[in-house]
């Protein structure tokens, strides 16, 4: 259609804690995603309740058309699956740095304002919702410590010391169609 944009604010200086997920660096495992999403720097997009189950067996991935007023951000993406008692259980998560975006050998600057498509892997997995389960992506910009935070300055990450917040822009109308791909499993 014809939706208009989203918009957040990525501060470096304040990044969206990690909260449970696949990682080695703090506790890892199922948690409630309540606490994060209800930051300002966090898009939340739900689906209606499930009338039936749905499998989700396989690689999945978000397609995001996006513009930031920096020449180098991040952009992450997290799969949830949300209980009819509202508890948000993470599924799967993933991150794509913007100057990677087209290949990890070439660094590729951004020209601010400019509307790019990004494409963030979140792995495989293999998840049934249940009947009256959302399913819930949550997009922002950071997923720290999980993820290092992007200055978003375009300098080297570990070496940098200059932290800039960034505009962020998310499309998600006819000419820039981000979605999520699920691979559903017939039942």
């Amino acid at each position: 259609g014809n939706e208009r944009p989203d918009t957040f604010v990525y501060d470096p200086d304040d990044p969206v804690p990690t909260l449970g997920g696949n990682n080695l660096i703090t506790p890892p495992g199922v948690f409630d995603q309540t606490p994060a999403e209800q930051r300002g720097d966090v898009l939340c997009y739900t689906s209606e309740p499930l009338a039936k189950e749905l499998e989700v067996t396989g690689p999945i991935s978000v397609t995001l058309w996006a513009t930031s007023s920096a020449i180098d951000t991040d952009f992450t993406a997290k799969l949830c699956d949300v209980r009819p008692d509202g508890y948000v259980q993470n599924l799967q998560d993933g991150i794509i740095r913007a100057r990677y975006r087209n290949s990890l050998l070439e660094q590729e600057m951004m020209t601010p304002g400019q509307s790019y498509e990004f494409t963030i892997d979140l792995w495989a997995t293999s998840h049934v919702f249940k009947p009256g389960h959302r399913i819930r992506l949550d997009i922002s910009s950071s997923n720290f410590p999980h993820f290092d935070r992007n200055p978003n300055t375009g300098n080297p990450i570990h070496t940098e010391t200059e932290l800039v917040p960034a505009r962020q822009t998310v499309f998600h109308d006819v000419n820039r169609p981000s979605c999520i791909t699920l691979p559903v499993i017939p039942r």
